[in-house]
């Protein structure tokens, strides 16, 4: 199986399943001297771990973050730091009746066919837990960005069914269990989640993430543009359907005068581009958001066929996320370290020497 590595100067490679022995990643091209400790990715990995309120999966994993390379007296040595995540609370007997059944909108039928073989414990290879190695590999990332770079990245709950958020207070994000930044919508969220759950039943949701204190430069204007990665390393994680930069789609419906940033010497008046232009970043906050789909493993019974094509009724038991959305803020904002921390190392190295001398535009966003 291939397209298992994620960069081109910063790599990141994971391997392993839902109900494995163990998750765990590669991550290759590293600085040497940045302070890294298990303590400080576990922080991250506890804001996306199953079971971390009564609204997510009940399955219990720890997700204890293990160093078991790459890393010495505390600082990175600039050598391939190996991370591991062991699996503690697998119930690979609620997947018993899956195994010759393909879950609707789920990777089953089209895994079976594309390897002829298929870990249907959980999902396997293309459950949503994979995603915990990326949160541990990009709060490496993260911290050099901050650190280095000054770049800081916060994500968000915006939407989750029909309710959108209407004021955002970033203080916010870290007192509920939703990500959301508006402390009046929590409430409506936790009756929401509480009904899907009575009824069996998922909703989607969209995150947005912001990227403040940019660079100027960060990308290539061809294939790989700063925004193109960006929309293939967050379109990689699990129930994503869409990808926005900046206002989206919703330029398809607006005016040149209107949608255009325009520049002035104070800086630009708007930033509807999301802080990219032309593939590279233009020193404004880079914005992007997601859209998941509902959860698609629900208790509610539908249509499918089975290994031989024959139709049968299906209905998922295990525990699941009824909006797969709650945890997704910390995977979003990984993926968007990660694609930041890969271009800014590849421009260091093609363009460290380049002297412009056009004076830097103020960021107003």
């Amino acid at each position: 199986m291939s397209g298992n590595t994620f960069g081109k100067s910063f790599t990141v490679t994971t391997f392993g399943e839902s109900h494995g022995v163990a998750l765990g990643c590669v991550i290759d091209g590293c600085p040497p001297g940045l302070e890294i400790s298990e303590e400080y990715i576990q922080v991250f990995l506890d804001q996306r771990k199953p079971g971390s309120s009564k609204y997510t999966t009940q399955r219990r994993e720890e997700d204890k973050v293990e160093i078991l390379s790459g890393v010495f007296e505390g600082k990175t040595t600039g050598t391939p730091i190996g991370l591991l995540i062991r699996n503690k609370d697998q119930k690979s007997k609620d997947y018993d009746d899956l195994k010759d059944v393909f879950r609707p909108s789920h990777a089953d039928y089209v895994y079976t066919k594309k390897y002829g073989i298929r870990d249907h414990r959980g999902g396997g290879r293309s459950s949503a837990r994979e995603t915990a190695m990326r949160v541990a590999a990009g709060s490496i990332a993260r911290k050099y960005l901050t650190e280095f770079c000054g770049i800081n990245i916060r994500g968000y709950l915006c939407e989750i069914g029909d309710l959108k958020v209407k004021n955002i207070d970033l203080a916010q994000i870290d007192k509920n269990p939703f990500f959301c930044p508006d402390e009046k919508l929590v409430s409506e969220i936790e009756t929401l989640i509480d009904d899907l759950r009575s009824d069996g039943d998922s909703v989607g949701a969209k995150i947005q993430v912001m990227a403040s204190n940019m660079p100027v430069g960060l990308g290539e204007p061809v294939f790989d543009k700063l925004d193109a990665d960006l929309a293939k390393g967050l379109m990689s994680i699990n129930a994503v359907k869409s990808v926005e930069i900046g206002e989206g789609a919703a330029v398809s419906s607006s005016r040149g005068s209107q949608s255009r940033d325009e520049i002035t010497p104070e800086g630009f008046k708007s930033n509807n581009s999301g802080g990219i232009s032309g593939g590279i970043s233009t020193g404004q906050d880079l914005l992007v958001s997601i859209s998941l789909k509902p959860t698609s493993s629900i208790n509610k019974e539908g249509d499918t066929v089975n290994k031989e094509g024959k139709a049968v009724k299906i209905k998922v038991k295990g525990r699941h996320d009824p909006c797969v959305g709650i945890r997704a803020t910390p995977i979003a904002e990984a993926m968007t370290a990660l694609t930041i921390m890969d271009h800014y190392l590849r421009n260091r190295a093609q363009n460290a020497d380049v002297i412009s001398s056009t004076p830097s535009i103020p960021s107003k966003s």
